[in-house]
């Protein structure tokens, strides 16, 4: 598909940074767009795959792109362009099925971590979970589609989220590693290829396992305070 066609296609199924200048009445959680060139810079250097303009792959990685954007930064669901608003529905490894409003309130790591041991989403809001997962990865935490295993309606793929762990996580020291999650996702789309739901899967315990696996600090040690992650923050770039 040439670049013609491709911007043929719906807006949210588009680059990120084209959503967002056509955006221009957003409530912006921070006051301002996101600025995306940080974010671009780290995928183009540490992206496994090279999805055409176009192709079913990029097209998903897209919508999955925008969807994460307007979670973080648009505070009204109903201007989100990548979802059905009133019947959206998210949920992870088979539990509790929350709506977009629930979404924009809590923050994505609160609804698809829950509590466990190494961390509790029932004590964090929206602003704390981000500022917890920016000290952790002070480079950012990308996301990319692996495989697109079926198209619509019912949009099976596979993706990878990685980010190098060089902040501490908590009390917890950084061990410098490259931590990356594989999981797997269905979306169910509409004919114009807006989001009805989405279901994740992926392995919380073994990703929290890496963010402790350095060992608590040392009182008084120092710990980094660095918040120029690239997912969830005002000044950041997503990926």
């Amino acid at each position: 598909m040439t670049s013609t066609q491709s911007n043929n296609l719906p807006l949210w199924v588009q680059d990120r940074d084209q959503v967002i200048a056509e955006s221009s009445d957003a409530q912006w959680r921070y006051q301002t767009p996101p600025d995306y060139t940080r974010s671009k810079e780290n995928l183009a250097q540490e992206s496994t795959q090279n999805h055409l303009e176009g192709t079913l792959e990029a097209i998903v990685q897209n919508l999955v792109r925008t969807f994460e954007m307007e979670v973080s930064f648009k505070t009204n669901p109903q201007q989100w362009l990548s979802v059905v608003n009133d019947k959206f529905r998210v949920s992870t490894n088979g539990g509790v099925e929350y709506t977009a409003a629930d979404v924009s309130a809590q923050g994505t790591y609160n609804l698809f971590m829950a509590d466990s041991e190494h961390y509790k989403a029932s004590e964090e809001n929206f602003e704390s979970s981000a500022k917890i997962f920016q000290s952790t990865f002070p480079q950012g935490f990308p996301w990319e589609v692996l495989e697109v295993y079926s198209g619509p309606p019912n949009v099976t793929f596979k993706w990878r989220h990685w980010g190098h762990f060089q902040g501490a996580y908590k009390d917890h020291a950084p061990t410098g590693e490259t931590v990356e999650i594989i999981g797997m996702s269905i979306a169910r789309v509409t004919d114009d290829l807006k989001i009805v739901s989405l279901e994740h899967y992926f392995d919380n315990t073994l990703f929290l396992d890496k963010l402790t696996a350095g060992g608590k600090q040392v009182l008084g040690e120092h710990q980094s305070n660095a918040c120029p992650f690239s997912s969830w923050f005002k000044g950041f770039k997503k990926s």
